[in-house]
């Protein structure tokens, strides 16, 4: 099948309508487009059949999973090419059918058809996460912490370094004066002055992950501290860091599901990166469970991506790569949504910070640290999850970089009835 790349060419900018921007090079060595540009490399004729059988985003990460797609050259230049003609364009089953009324887009698809090989649907990858509805029970939500936490803490240990904190780091005012463990201390810093901490008070981490906000707190600021993840490699790892740090008496971590903690009230919660998790039906619960835990003046802070918001809100619909591959059952919502739900549920909120380029920058160390151990984490993992992984987190620097999506830190307080807030008049002195 001589010079593929050229009939793959013509096929896709008849079904795209716009010229193709980047080089295709297909499985039997023939290239086609501008030889500068980064290349989409086929390499195998099943990455055609994922995408004729599952048109959009999700054909296109099952054949990027598989081994079947590649991207040579610079990988966020191809991400930002191929985000402006699929993702922004929201190519999926519907476009495709009302796109094939067009008789040229037909005749594509049917020379595509001639160029897939077998008419068989291929099987997903076996990273896959195949689920009808977002259900948010205590048992599906242990299974969505399960299938992304539980990759291995070896495998965490290559991607985020050795502060193993899975968030947004808090960076310099000079961009690359900071390393990236430097930038995660300084973030953990942050939320404990935000939520000021001080020696014999109690905090509660939502979501601890491997303990590195608990221990932070404990150690720096004299509190004691009840970690709570559903993750058991998590809680395992966690439990051995407070021990190596001489801990165990101020530090708690815990495999419990947060509405089941009964211990309460405390001084402060911390909730970084968790309520991602939590759902759009169950938000009002999670923030009246977390209002419940905190005594009267106690903080919360809540550190969480956001959407934008969309004009017809009950449209938004889970970004299918994701919700199959990275965060099963994960939802975000606008600002202004969870600042409204943490409202109704009692809390007053205080402050708003976004640090949404933050975390593009934190994105790409993590992308690095990937890159520059690849055989080590494809050994520990899988080929498709380390593929998973690079993909999700260069493709996630790339939305916070161009404000498709955001993360915010927002401080509230469970103010009683005599008005008290206990905050300094002025805002932010925490960031001196």
């Amino acid at each position: 099948m001589a010079d593929a790349a050229s009939r793959l060419r013509s096929v896709a900018e008849q079904v795209l309508g716009v010229p193709l921007p980047v080089r295709l090079r297909a499985w039997d060595g023939s290239q086609a487009g501008p030889p500068d540009a980064p290349a989409i490399v086929i390499r195998n004729r099943r990455a055609l059949r994922y995408l004729l059988f599952k048109p959009g985003e999700l054909g296109l990460a099952r054949a990027w999973v598989a081994g079947d797609l590649d991207i040579e050259g610079d990988l966020y230049s191809a991400l930002a090419v191929m985000s402006g003609l699929i993702w922004e364009r929201g190519e999926d089953d519907r476009t495709l059918a009302q796109a094939l009324r067009d008789p040229e887009v037909r005749a594509a698809a049917r020379e595509l058809l001639k160029l897939a090989g077998p008419p068989v649907p291929p099987a997903p990858p076996r990273e896959e996460v195949r689920r009808r509805r977002h259900l948010h029970t205590r048992r599906s939500d242990k299974q969505a912490i399960s299938h992304h936490y539980d990759v291995g803490n070896d495998f965490y240990e290559i991607v985020l370094g050795p502060s193993m904190v899975y968030s947004c780091a808090y960076w310099g005012a000079v961009e690359n004066a900071d390393t990236l463990e430097t930038a995660q201390r300084d973030k953990l810093e942050l939320v404990c002055r935000k939520l000021g901490l001080r020696p014999g008070q109690r905090l509660l981490d939502v979501g601890c992950g491997w303990g590195s906000m608990a221990i932070h707190a404990a150690r720096e600021h004299g509190v004691s501290v009840v970690g709570v993840t559903l993750s058991q490699e998590q809680a395992a790892y966690a439990r051995k860091r407070v021990a190596d740090e001489g801990l165990t008496d101020r530090v708690e971590i815990r495999v419990q599901d947060y509405r089941d903690v009964r211990d309460g009230p405390y001084d402060a919660i911390s909730s970084i990166g968790m309520a991602e998790h939590v759902g759009a039906e169950k938000y009002l619960a999670y923030a009246s469970d977390l209002h419940a835990l905190l005594k009267p003046g106690g903080r919360l802070l809540n550190h969480q991506i956001a959407r934008r918001p969309q004009r017809d809100e009950a449209a938004y619909h889970v970004d299918p790569f994701i919700d199959a591959y990275v965060f099963p059952d994960g939802e975000l919502a606008p600002v202004g949504t969870t600042v409204t739900q943490l409202e109704r549920a009692g809390f007053e909120v205080r402050d708003v910070e976004s640090i949404r380029e933050h975390y593009a920058h934190t994105l790409r160390r993590w992308v690095v640290n990937l890159e520059a151990d690849w055989a080590r984490a494809v050994r520990l993992t899988t080929p498709g999850r380390a593929r998973v992984w690079r993909l999700y987190m260069a493709a996630s620097a790339l939305a916070f970089e161009h404000n498709r999506i955001g993360v915010n830190q927002v401080l509230a307080v469970r103010t009683p009835e005599s008005g008290v807030s206990g905050l300094p008049l002025r805002a932010r002195t925490w960031n001196r």
